[in-house]
Parts: structure tokens; sequence; C-alpha cells
């Protein structure tokens, strides 16, 4: 199956190793020359705990790349998923389904501006990777794929894909409620990869504060709320049990939207608490903790930010600042 990944990050090397050494015919679609240049002269090093190997996997800006493929899996942060679709459109065919297993909300909508809507798929992973150096994706433990039609609609051509994604040791299923699982990952997300990344605090020091704990137990309740008001049979123990365990197995991990802050890039904070507000602004709901939360962050990523000196807030910060997406 001809398969394009859009976004070589952390997420998109798994997939894009994984996937070719299950035999697919993979290309990688990437921005970051760095990351270009050392898959391209090194290959891509996939560190897991079966194994630490190197995979010869294409990899190119998107103009370099021709050809519709069947499957194109969108993997890049929420802020460039309508730029990453747009640039991509020529690998788009009238038989192409995208696919979109990114963080947040509202990537599968943005697509959907370019795509045609039952050709978009949505999926939710908690298959742990960190990219440790461009060319070098590490991923330690377990993890699973869910995934079905945006359109909640049954299509033949899902079970398809979850086979491809499956046999690539990638554990995947068809999951018709996954948008359960998403909004469930969502609140995860939203309390400990929003509390590190305005704190500081890696995982573990957050699940040692009592403070913390509250913190992320107000946030979960909010965000759940939400997925309640649009009719999601959500469960809050689920999400618990799933901070308890991050508390416990991971202490020492930065979650990504930390790092970005830390590294002074723009973090997606407007499509994972900034998107719960928006929902439950729509939904008549009262987040306040999410919201104070969201704008600490955006607070803690202003001051990391480079800015030339006497410089004014770029357009970007002002659209953001006011929620856009």
């Amino acid at each position: 199956m001809r398969i394009a990944i859009l976004g070589a990050g952390a997420m998109g090397s798994l997939f894009g190793a994984r996937l070719t050494l299950a035999g697919e015919e993979v290309e990688m679609v990437e921005v970051s020359p760095a990351q270009i240049e050392a898959i391209r002269t090194r290959g891509l090093r996939l560190e897991t705990d079966e194994a630490d190997r190197t995979v010869r996997v294409k990899i190119a800006e998107a103009h370099a790349v021709s050809g519709a493929c069947e499957l194109v899996i969108v993997l890049t942060k929420g802020m460039h998923t309508r730029s990453a679709i747009r640039n991509a459109a020529h690998l788009i065919g009238p038989h192409t389904f995208v696919l979109t297993v990114q963080n947040g909300l509202g990537n599968a909508e943005t697509i959907a501006e370019t795509v045609a809507a039952d050709r978009v798929l949505v999926g939710m992973t908690t298959w742990p990777a960190d990219l440790r150096a461009p060319g070098h994706v590490a991923s330690h433990g377990a993890g699973e794929i869910r995934i079905w039609t945006a359109s909640r609609r049954a299509d033949g051509a899902v079970g398809g894909f979850a086979a491809v994604l499956d046999a690539a040791g990638l554990n995947c299923r068809c999951d018709p409620h996954v948008e359960i699982a998403i909004w469930e990952k969502v609140a995860f997300n939203a309390a400990l990869n929003a509390i590190c990344a305005a704190t500081g605090l890696t995982v573990g020091s957050v699940g040692d504060s009592d403070a913390g704990r509250r913190l992320a137990d107000a946030v979960v309740s909010e965000t759940l709320a939400v997925a309640t008001a649009r009719g999601l049979d959500v469960s809050k123990q689920r999400v618990t049990q799933a901070l308890r365990h991050a508390f416990t197995a991971h202490r020492d991990h930065k979650p990504s939207m930390l790092q970005d802050v830390l590294a002074g890039r723009q973090t997606e904070i407007d499509w994972i608490n900034g998107a719960v507000v928006r929902g439950g602004e729509a939904a008549g709901l009262t987040v306040a903790t999410t919201q104070v939360l969201a704008d600490l962050v955006r607070m803690v990523e202003d001051h990391h930010r480079p800015m030339a000196p006497g410089a004014a807030p770029s357009a970007d910060h002002a659209e953001r600042r006011d929620g856009g997406a």
C-alpha cells in the first residue's frame, strides 16, 4: 500500500519506520531540513524494547513527492494541520483516505476543508515515542491505535487500513466509538501536558504534589463534562487510572508541551485546552480551571518564545490569543 505520512516527528517517525519494515511503500513528508538530511544520509534509527535498528525510509518536502496515495496519515501538530494538508493536496486522489491520529481536537474538521468529508478518518494512539535526535526515534513500552470514519458511518475500507497498521506491529483496531477515546486522551493531555508546561515540572513531580493532583482532577472533570454534553459516554475512571499510571511509571518524563515551551516553540495549547474551552462555551458550560491553565501556558510560551528586540507580536500570536485555531 502506498502511504504518505505528513510529519516526521516522533510519532510520524515511529509509524514510518514500522510501516516500512512491514513492507509498505511509505513516503514521509517533512519540512525540517535537519530531519530530512539525517534520514536521507543515515536512515531512520528506531529504538524499541525489542531491537535497535536502522530503517531506510523515503523522506522529502511535500513538493518533491508526487502521485496519489491510498492512505495519507497526518501526524503534524495541530497548528500545522491546515498547511500540511494543503501542501500535500497533490498526493490526495479521488480514492485516497486521510487519517488523523493527532493530539487535540479540530484536526478532522480542518482536513475536511481540503478533503471530501467521507474520505476523512479519525484515530487515537497511545504509543509512546520520543525524538532523541534528528533521525533517531525511541519507543519503549506498548500502545494501541483505534480508527474510524470522521462521519461515524461504517466504511469497509477502514478495516483494511486497520489491518495494515496492525500488521506493522502498531496494534490497531476499528472502533466506531473512537471519539470517546479521543476525548479521554484530550482530558489526560489537557491536565498533564498543560500543568507540566505551565510549571516546568516533570510528570512525577506533578503527581507528588497534592495541589498538582487536585488541579489535574479539576481539568479532567471539566473536559469530560464537555464531552458528556456532546453525548459521549466518557469515563473519568479510565482517565484517572491513566494519570496515576503516568505519575508512577513516567516520573522523569517531560511531556511534549513542556519540551516545546523550553525550546521556544509554539505549543498545542489552543488545540487541547483551548478547544475544551471553546467546546464548553458552545455547550453553556463553565470550564474556568481549564481556561486559567490555558492562559498560564500561553504566558509561559510567550516568555520563552524568541522575539526580535522591539518587534510586535505576530499575527499568529494575536490570532491564538483570541482562541482561534
